[in-house]
């Protein structure tokens, strides 16, 4: 067997992810509080204020990998619930419900940091513009998909029907991506191209490429640490569990 097949396939037991999860969540936190300090420091000492917007620009080191996390993990909770409704792969059920709760909070970051960026731009805390109103919506169907996922006692069963919630919720996604194109926004367009020429000055750019990355290494670190408790939780009883419990191992 293909040695990167042998280990999808080892992953998927729930003693080997358990050891995976608690060796690299560590490491991937360890990796996001490193990158964000550089990160941090960099947008607030050593970028320039933006000649239009002065330094309440700053706040967009925070808010865009926040927006851009809040699609992002929404997106692979919605891949993972259909790994696991066509393949049954509890590991994905689990994957999947955990990315829920961090994916909310990045959207409530984006909320609030859209709030608060809003407020001198646009002289308003809250407008419904097009792309605050879909991204509010992304947070209702995290919430959602929460709800749902904890009202039901059997936990294949709640990842089922939440992760079905997920995969029909990600249809809103290119909506929140190219609404400030398809309507009049008070949303600013795209200055940021993964692909293509930013309209944004090289100067501004290392520090949001920081935080891009430390968001998806913190991303990295809640979603092993989560699914891994909640494998645990789902493993109660078995002798490895019972095992780990007693050498202290367990989180």
């Amino acid at each position: 067997m293909n040695p990167l097949v042998r280990w999808f396939h080892q992953l998927g037991s729930p003693p080997y992810f358990d050891r995976f999860a608690a060796r690299w969540t560590p490491w991937c936190y360890l990796a996001a509080l490193v990158l964000f300090g550089v990160g941090l420091w960099q947008a607030l000492f050593v970028v320039p204020a933006d000649y239009q917007q002065g330094d309440s620009f700053r706040i967009l080191y925070i808010h865009v990998p926040s927006a851009w996390m809040s699609m992002f993990v929404f997106g692979l909770m919605a891949f993972y619930a259909a790994i696991a409704l066509v393949w049954r792969i509890k590991l994905c059920e689990i994957l999947a419900m955990a990315c829920a709760p961090t994916g909310a909070a990045f959207t409530v970051i984006t909320l609030a940091t859209g709030s608060i960026w809003g407020k001198p731009m646009w002289g308003t805390w809250w407008d419904w513009d097009p792309r605050l109103t879909t991204e509010l919506i992304l947070l209702f169907l995290y919430l959602g998909v929460m709800g749902l996922y904890g009202a039901i006692d059997d936990r294949r069963s709640a990842a089922r029907a939440a992760g079905l919630l997920a995969i029909v919720g990600v249809a809103l996604l290119p909506v929140i991506r190219y609404s400030v194109v398809w309507w009049n926004s008070l949303h600013q367009g795209q200055t940021i191209r993964v692909f293509g020429e930013s309209s944004m000055d090289d100067s501004m750019l290392l520090p949001l490429v920081l935080m891009v990355i430390a968001t998806k290494f913190w991303f990295a670190g809640s979603l092993l640490a989560r699914a891994r408790a909640d494998n645990l939780h789902r493993e109660a009883g078995k002798a490895w569990v019972a095992k780990l419990a007693s050498d202290g191992a367990a989180p």
